[in-house]
This record gives C-alpha cells, sequence and structure tokens, in this order.
C-alpha cells in the first residue's frame, strides 16, 4: 500500500472522522458563544485561538485528503460542499467581504456530511426535488386562482390584504400557515362579507390538509425507496458473499472427491501387484 492509500484511509478511519465530529461541535459552541458580549469580554481572546485552531484542523484534513485523493477528491459532493465551506473561511473577512464572517457558522454544517444519517436525510431531501418541484408548482397555480379571486371579492373593502395579486398571495400563504387566520383576518373579512368562509374554508382544507401532506407524502416515499435500494444493495452483497463461499465449498468438496478417487486406484493398483506377485510365486 503506497504512502498515500495510507494517508486516505488513516483520514478516512472512524476514529479520526469521530475526532472531526468532536471539533465541529466545539467550534458549533464557540462561534455561538462568540455572538455573546459579555462573554467575549472576558473570554474572546480563548474563543479565538479555539476557532482558529479548528480551522488549521479543517485545513489540514483537507489537505490531506487532496494529497490522498488528488482530483478523485471532487468526484464526491460532499467533499466539495467541504471544501467550498473551509475555503470561504479563510478568505479575509474585512472590508467588503466582512460579511463573509457571518458564514463561518457554515463549518457547522459540517456535521451534514460526516454523520451518515444526516448525510442519508440531505440525499434524501435532494432525491425529491422533482416531485416537490410539481407539487409546488401545482400550489403556485392553486394560489394564483384564489388570489385572483380573493382580489376581485375582498379587495375593494380590505385593500391591505387583498389590495393586488401579490397582496392576495402573501395574506393566502398567511392563512395557509394557520397563523392568525381566524382572528386576524378571516373573520375581520367575514364581518363585511358574511358568506366568505365558503371562501376561506376550502382553501385551507386544499392548501394546507391536502398540498403540504403531499410534500410530506413524497419526501418519506423517496426515504422509504432509498432505504429499500440501499437495504436490496446489503442483501446482494450478502448473497454474493454466500454464492462466492457456497462456489469455493463445492469446490473444495470435488478436488477431496477427486483425491479420494485417485487414492482408491492406487490402492487398488497395488492389491492387484501384491496378488500378481503371489501368484506367480
Amino acid at each position: 500500500m503506497s504512502s498515500r492509500e495510507r494517508i486516505g484511509a488513516w483520514i478516512e478511519s472512524a476514529p479520526v472522522q469521530r475526532f472531526i465530529i468532536a471539533v465541529i461541535i466545539l467550534n458549533a459552541v464557540t462561534l455561538g458563544l462568540e455572538t455573546s458580549a459579555g462573554i467575549m469580554a472576558r473570554w474572546g481572546g480563548l474563543l479565538h485561538v479555539l476557532d482558529r485552531a479548528a480551522l488549521a484542523i479543517f485545513v489540514v484534513e483537507i489537505g490531506l485528503k487532496l494529497y490522498a485523493f488528488r482530483l478523485r477528491f471532487f468526484r464526491g459532493a460532499w467533499n466539495v460542499f467541504d471544501f467550498i465551506v473551509v475555503a470561504i473561511a479563510l478568505v479575509p473577512a474585512t472590508g467588503p467581504l466582512a460579511v463573509l464572517r457571518a458564514l463561518r457558522v457554515l463549518r457547522v454544517l459540517r456535521l451534514v456530511s460526516t454523520v451518515p444519517r444526516l448525510r442519508f436525510v440531505v440525499e434524501a431531501l435532494l432525491a425529491a426535488v422533482p416531485g416537490i418541484t410539481s407539487i409546488a408548482g401545482l400550489m403556485l397555480l392553486l394560489f394564483y386562482v384564489f388570489a385572483v379571486m380573493s382580489t376581485s371579492l375582498f379587495g375593494p373593502a380590505f385593500p391591505e390584504w387583498f389590495g393586488s395579486i401579490g397582496a392576495s398571495m402573501y395574506t393566502l400563504f398567511q392563512v395557509m400557515t394557520l397563523e392568525s387566520w381566524s382572528m386576524g383576518i378571516v373573520r375581520p373579512v367575514m364581518a363585511e362579507y358574511p358568506a366568505a368562509w365558503a371562501f376561506f374554508v376550502p382553501f385551507i382544507l386544499i392548501a394546507t390538509f391536502t398540498m403540504l401532506n403531499l410534500f410530506i407524502g413524497i419526501i418519506v416515499d423517496t426515504m422509504q425507496t432509498m432505504h429499500e435500494a440501499e437495504h436490496a444493495a446489503e442483501r446482494r452483497e450478502v448473497e454474493g458473499a454466500m454464492h462466492e463461499d457456497t462456489d469455493r465449498v463445492l469446490a473444495e468438496v470435488q478436488r477431496l472427491r477427486q483425491d479420494i478417487a485417485a487414492l482408491r486406484a492406487a490402492l487398488a493398483g497395488d492389491a492387484a501387484t501384491g496378488d500378481a506377485g503371489e501368484a506367480r510365486g
């Protein structure tokens, strides 16, 4: 095994990855403490040292991976994500780039790339994007239709809520989230238009209890599909290993049978030779 392969195996080993996870968690705590003026006044120097030490560890980790895997490093999406997050932290956060200082907290997201179960959830969400996009398009169409209707029905009396398509869509979004929808919006509208419930109740039933559950259903279905694919791959590996073991045992049995047959033939030949000698004697 070459030095690159040894370094690659070491940096990907479980103990090293657990250490990286611990550093990420420690760095997340320090970044949170740095937002407190009182804590910074007392422990600011130590927190800055810990932050720099964590960043140095991340840089060394990425550097070792680049050395071990070279261009193969960038074939992994999570490796690219880690590289970008660490690279952003290395950009001098001064002058017009001072806003990048706030992006240091993105280092915490490296937990997603280092913890397999978190990575699985994110991959499932990304795999569900096509289905989610279709549902989002349907919901946008639904919002537009109801926004046009509400603007025509309630716009003259409530221009601040339904005076335009944009205002109506935002108000309907608030109604969909069920945030102050009854006392804040619907009951004042019903005071002016008593039959307004016939508009809002179907909208809530369709948008909140149907469309949003479709989002959840697609994500859950995608995660289940990925779980089944993962288990199927594991079963194939186990079955393949079992087949290999079976073939190896059968081959050994076949060789043993051949050896026994050869031994029997040799014994039979020796016995025939002995009988012939006795007859001549």
